[in-house]
C-alpha cells in the first residue's frame, strides 16, 4: 500500500472518471491481481454446476460408483480451492480499496497544504471536511469494481458458453441479459449522479454551518441571534434530508434490480430448461446444470449493478476531488523579484504604516478589523501596494515572503498532538530539541502550562487547544510563534486574553526574545504599548499619529481615551473645560493629570 512517508503520485486531475482510473493504474499489480483472482473464483462457482451434471449422468444415473465418487470429489477440490480464492480475493480487494483512500488522503492533505492561506480564500471548511470524511470512503468502494466488477463480465461469458453445450436458446437468453440490464440500470445511474452530486453538495454547506456553528456559539449567544442561525441550520438540514431522501429512492431501485434481475433469469431459463428436460431435448444432469448456472449467475448480475452504483457515486465524489486539486495557491509573477538581503522597512501606502527594522512597533485603533486588515497587507494575505524595501510584496517571490515574514493570527489553528509537537508545528521526527521550546514557552510565560499538564511538554493537546483555557491558548501560539524566530514577527492581539500581571510579563519578555528583530503587534494594551519602541495609532484605517506611548498619551486626546480606559466624564471633557478650570486652580488641574498619566504608564 501507499507509503506514509513515500510521494502518492501526481493524480489526474481531468474528470472524475480519469482519478479513480489513476488510483487503478497506481496499483496495476494489485488491480490485474484483483480482477484475475475474481475471475477464477466465480469461474470456478459456475464450473461446480458442470461438475454436479456429470456425477449425476456419469455416475448417479448409470450407477457408476468410481466415476460418482471421482466426480463428488472434483466437486469437493474445487469447492476447497475456491474458498482460498476468496480469502485472497478479499483481501487483495481490501488492500486495493485502502490504498485507495490512504492515497486520496494523502494528496487532499498535500493539496491543502500547497493552498496554505488561499485555502479558506478558494473553498469552504464544510467542502474539505466533507471530501476527507464522505467523498474518500465513497471512491475506495468504487474500486471494488476492478474485481469483481471485471469478473462479472468474464464469468457471464464462460456461463453462456456452457450453456451453448446444453442448448443455444438458453444461452442466447442468458447473453441477452446483460444488455437487458444495462438499459433498465442505465437511466438510474444517471439520475444517482445528479441526485448524488447534489447530496453532497448540500452536505458540504451543512458541514460548514456547523464549524460556524461549534466556533461562533458564544458570540451568536452574546449577539442574541443563535435562535436565527439554529433556524436556518434547520432548513438546511431539512433540504439535505429530502435530498437524501430521493439519493435513498435512486439506490432503493437499483439493489432491488441487483436481487430481482437474477432472479428474473433464474425462473425463465429455469422454466425453459424444464420444458427442454420434459422434452428429452437435455438430459437430468443437464437441467440440474442449468439451474446450478443460472443460480451462479446471481452473484456476478449482483455484483455487476452493486459495482455500477459503487462507480456512479465514486465519479462524484471523484469531481470534487478533482475541483480541489485544481484549485491553485496564491503565487507571485513568474519574474518574481528577490527578498531584501537585509532587514528592510515594511511600508503599508493604503494606511500610512511604516514599520522600521529591528524595532518593536505597535498599531493601535478603535476598530480591530482596520489592524488586523494593515497586518494582513503587510504580511501578504491580500492584495495591495505594500512594500518591503521598497519593492511591492506581491512582486517578490512569495517562498521567501513566508520564510521570513510571519503572521501569528490570535485564532491560528492548533492541531492535536503532544504539547511540544503543538509548539514546535513539527510532527514526528523533525520536532525541535526541548531547549528552544523550553526557552519559546518561557519567553510566552507558559511554563505554568507545561507544569499544570501531567506530563508536561509530553502532555496530550487537544485538536484547537480544547483541553486549555482562552489565556493559554493564546500563550501556546505566541510561544509557537517566537519559535519559528522569523525576520519579521506580525502578532494579531497576542495578549487579548491576558490578565494584567501576566500581560506585562509577556510583553517584557517578547521586547527581550525579539530585541533587534522587527516585530508588530496589534493592542489596546498600555501594558503592552509601553514596551513598544513606535505606536501607530489609526483612526478608521489611517495613520492619525505616531511616536512613544508616553508621547501620544500627552498629545494625542483619542488616543489617551482608547487605552486608557477612561471614564465616560474624562472622555467627554472639552479642551475648553480643561482651560476653564486650569485657569481657576492650575495647581491642582496639572497635579490630577500627572496622577493620571502616571496610573496609565
Amino acid at each position: 500500500m501507499v507509503d506514509a512517508h513515500g510521494d502518492p503520485g501526481v493524480p489526474g486531475c481531468r474528470s472524475g472518471s480519469g482519478y479513480l482510473w489513476w488510483l487503478v493504474t497506481r496499483q496495476k499489480g494489485r488491480s490485474i491481481a484483483g480482477a484475475v483472482i475474481a475471475s477464477v473464483w466465480m469461474g470456478l462457482l459456475a464450473l461446480q454446476p458442470y461438475l454436479l451434471s456429470r456425477a449425476i449422468d456419469d455416475g448417479l444415473e448409470p450407477g457408476d460408483t468410481a466415476a460418482l465418487v471421482g466426480w463428488t470429489a472434483a466437486v469437493l477440490a474445487s469447492g476447497t480451492v475456491n474458498a482460498g480464492l476468496g480469502m485472497m480475493r478479499h483481501r487483495t480487494m481490501t488492500q486495493l480499496r485502502m490504498d485507495g483512500n490512504f492515497r486520496t488522503v494523502k494528496v487532499v492533505i498535500e493539496q491543502a497544504t500547497r493552498l496554505g492561506a488561499a485555502l479558506s480564500r478558494q473553498t469552504g471548511a464544510g467542502e474539505v471536511v466533507t471530501i476527507g470524511v464522505g467523498d474518500v470512503q465513497t471512491i475506495a468502494f468504487s474500486l471494488t469494481a476492478v474485481g469483481p466488477g471485471v469478473a462479472s463480465f468474464a464469468v457471464y461469458g464462460v456461463v453462456a458458453a456452457l450453456l451453448v453445450s446444453v442448448s443455444p436458446l438458453l444461452a442466447v437468453v442468458v447473453l441477452l441479459g446483460v444488455p437487458l440490464t444495462v438499459v433498465i440500470v442505465g437511466p438510474l445511474m444517471r439520475r444517482l449522479q445528479g441526485a448524488e452530486t447534489e447530496y453532497r453538495e448540500r452536505q458540504g454547506v451543512l458541514t460548514a454551518r456547523i464549524g460556524d456553528l461549534a466556533g461562533g456559539l458564544r458570540v451568536l449567544n452574546g449577539l442574541g441571534g443563535k435562535g436565527l442561525f439554529a433556524d436556518a441550520f434547520r432548513r438546511d438540514s431539512q433540504a439535505l434530508r429530502a435530498q437524501g431522501y430521493r439519493v435513498g429512492a435512486v439506490t432503493s431501485w437499483m439493489q432491488a434490480l441487483g436481487l430481482g434481475l437474477p432472479s428474473l433469469f433464474l425462473a425463465v431459463v429455469t422454466w425453459l430448461a424444464a420444458r427442454l428436460a420434459a422434452q428429452g431435448d437435455i438430459s437430468i444432469g443437464e437441467l440440474v446444470a442449468v439451474y446450478g448456472y443460472v443460480a451462479v449467475l446471481v452473484v456476478p448480475v449482483a455484483f455487476f449493478i452493486e459495482c455500477c452504483y459503487g462507480l456512479s457515486r465514486g465519479v462524484v465524489a471523484a469531481r470534487r476531488i478533482v475541483r480541489f486539486l485544481a484549485l491553485e495557491p496564491v503565487t507571485g509573477p513568474a519574474d518574481a523579484l528577490d527578498a531584501p538581503e537585509s532587514a528592510a522597512v515594511l511600508s503599508d501606502p493604503e494606511s500610512g504604516v511604516r514599520v522600521l527594522p529591528g524595532r518593536l512597533t505597535a498599531l493601535v485603533g478603535a476598530r480591530p478589523a482596520d489592524l488586523a486588515a494593515v497586518v494582513d497587507r503587510l504580511g501578504r494575505y491580500a492584495g495591495s501596494a505594500a512594500t518591503w524595501g521598497g519593492v511591492r510584496l506581491d512582486e517578490i517571490d512569495l517562498a521567501r515572503v513566508r520564510t521570513r515574514i510571519l503572521v501569528a493570527d490570535n485564532e491560528a489553528d492548533l492541531f492535536a498532538g503532544t504539547l511540544r509537537d503543538v509548539v514546535s508545528g513539527r510532527f514526528g521526527p523533525d520536532a525541535v530539541d526541548d531547549d528552544a521550546v523550553r526557552r519559546a514557552v518561557h519567553a510566552a510565560v507558559a511554563d505554568d502550562i507545561v507544569r499544570g499538564l501531567p506530563d508536561g511538554l509530553d502532555s496530550a493537546v487537544d485538536a484547537q487547544g480544547r483541553s486549555l483555557s482562552g489565556g493559554q491558548r493564546q500563550r501556546v501560539r505566541l510561544a509557537r510563534a517566537l519559535l519559528a524566530d522569523p525576520e519579521v514577527l506580525l502578532a494579531v492581539e497576542p495578549t487579548s486574553a491576558l490578565d494584567a500581571h501576566t500581560e506585562a510579563t509577556v510583553a517584557a519578555r517578547l521586547r527581550a526574545a525579539r530585541a533587534g528583530r522587527t516585530t508588530v503587534v496589534t493592542t489596546t494594551s498600555p501594558l503592552v504599548l509601553d514596551q513598544a519602541d513606535t505606536v501607530c495609532f489609526l483612526v478608521d484605517g489611517k495613520v492619525a499619529s505616531t511616536g512613544t506611548h508616553d508621547g501620544l498619551l500627552d498629545h494625542e486626546p483619542a488616543y489617551r481615551a482608547l487605552v486608557a480606559r477612561d471614564t465616560e466624564i474624562d472622555v467627554e471633557e472639552t479642551d475648553a473645560e480643561k482651560a476653564d478650570a486650569k485657569e481657576t486652580n492650575p495647581e491642582e488641574v496639572d497635579a490630577e493629570e500627572t496622577d493620571a498619566e502616571e496610573a496609565v504608564r
